[in-house]
Order: C-alpha cells, then sequence, then structure tokens
C-alpha cells in the first residue's frame, strides 16, 4: 500500500496483490512506528465505515468492495466522520506483478 494524506483526505494506492487479499477478505494493513507514536491505516474489507481511535484508522471496505474489485473501475471514495474525511482507494497496477 502506498498512503498519502492532507489536510481533510487520504490517498490510499493498492496494487494487484493487495487487491487480491481484499478480494480473499483479507485485511490490508500498514503502520509507521516511532518512539513515543506512530501512524497506521487498516482496510478491513468485511467491516463498514471509518474509525479512529488515537493514530490508528479504520476503512471498512463493505459497501464499497465491490466496485473496487471491478475491474473497470479505477477505484472508490469513503467519506468518514461526517464527510470531515475522505479516503480515496486506487489501484495501482505495476508490470512487476504482472503475468
Amino acid at each position: 500500500m502506498k498512503v498519502r494524506f492532507t489536510g481533510r483526505s487520504i490517498r490510499v494506492r493498492i496494487d494487484d496483490l493487495e487487491t487480491d487479499m481484499l478480494l480473499r477478505r483479507q485485511p490490508l494493513h500498514l503502520a509507521l512506528r516511532w518512539p513515543g507514536g506512530g501512524w497506521s491505516l487498516r482496510l478491513e474489507p468485511e467491516q463498514a465505515g471509518v474509525s479512529a481511535e488515537g493514530s490508528e484508522v479504520t476503512v471498512g471496505l463493505a459497501q464499497h468492495l465491490e466496485t473496487l474489485l471491478d475491474p473497470l473501475q479505477e477505484g472508490v471514495s469513503v467519506d468518514g466522520f461526517g464527510g470531515d474525511l475522505n479516503i480515496r482507494i486506487e489501484k495501482d497496477f505495476r508490470p512487476e506483478h504482472l503475468a
């Protein structure tokens, strides 16, 4: 997963292997830790909604997974916290994983 965040949005790029994990209903998790803190993002294919606890954000994809997995769709947008946060999840297929 590649993650970029700005003031009110998070952009996530997932490759074909990560997309396959979501297809198999396996969560994706990325964390950056440092002494005294850190940040993490979890994509949960079987949960709904966006939640956060401290510096850990969880994005439930249950309502968006079918669209995200559609080969004709580039990605999905998920609103969190009453529209205060936009999470954009996009497929980023690189040649190194293509057969």
